[in-house]
């Protein structure tokens, strides 16, 4: 039975940095922040890991709207035994390139509590290191979530992605390539039972689903 365990991504650090005025909110703030996500499964004596690091950069266009975009890496591991050797061996190794742009918009709920809308466009690129098996994937993901400043200088925010859509292409060394389309709303879909191999287990849209942010505002 395959057990999936997933560790919050967190934002480490975020800020931005403006002279705010009060009419305007955020508007021409510059905001940086950066995430790091871990998540773990295990089938059998095989587990898979799943480690990404995302700095983020953007700025408020409006008052309530923000856009920025990541560039980032992913790292999805395998380990285990099989039948060709007892000793524990590296199954899978990839290492994947991201870069996702995005915008946010905030809604006060009710003084210092917001609710913010997401959309984000992850695109992914890599190889797969013990077969050189090469990895694309183009998404847009959907996310919500809640931002609490608990003081005018600090903040705390919560957010799980609600629906998304991915393209994967995979392709060997030698040999045709495979391409895995995927929808879920809030990360429901199976896994294909080809990516899920060729990649040595990992989620169906490679990144973890959970986020967690600390942010410094100046």
């Amino acid at each position: 039975m395959k057990k999936i365990i997933t560790l919050v991504s967190i934002a480490f650090i975020g800020f931005a940095a403006h002279a705010q005025d009060s009419s305007q909110g955020l508007k021409g703030a510059w905001f940086a922040t950066s995430q790091f996500g871990y998540q773990q499964s295990k089938t059998g004596e095989v587990k898979a890991t799943n480690l990404s690091v995302l700095p983020i950069v953007g700025t408020f266009v409006t008052p309530s709207v923000a856009v920025g975009a990541g560039i980032g890496y992913i790292n999805i591991k395998s380990e285990g035994y099989d039948q060709v050797s007892p000793d524990l061996r590296t199954l899978g190794n990839t290492n994947l390139i991201v870069i996702q742009p995005l915008a946010r918009k905030y809604w006060n709920v009710a003084g210092s509590l917001y609710f913010f809308g997401q959309a984000a466009i992850p695109v992914i690129t890599g190889k797969e290191k013990e077969s050189n098996l090469k990895v694309n994937q183009v998404g847009l993901s959907v996310s919500g979530g809640f931002d609490y400043f608990v003081t005018k200088n600090f903040s705390v925010e919560f957010s799980y992605d609600l629906a998304n859509f991915t393209s994967t292409t995979l392709k060997p060394e030698n040999g045709e390539k495979t391409t895995v389309t995927n929808f879920g709303l809030a990360h429901v879909a199976n896994v294909d039972s080809y990516y899920n191999t060729a990649l040595g287990g990992s989620a169906p849209n490679l990144t973890t689903p959970i986020s967690v942010g600390f942010k410094f505002i100046f």
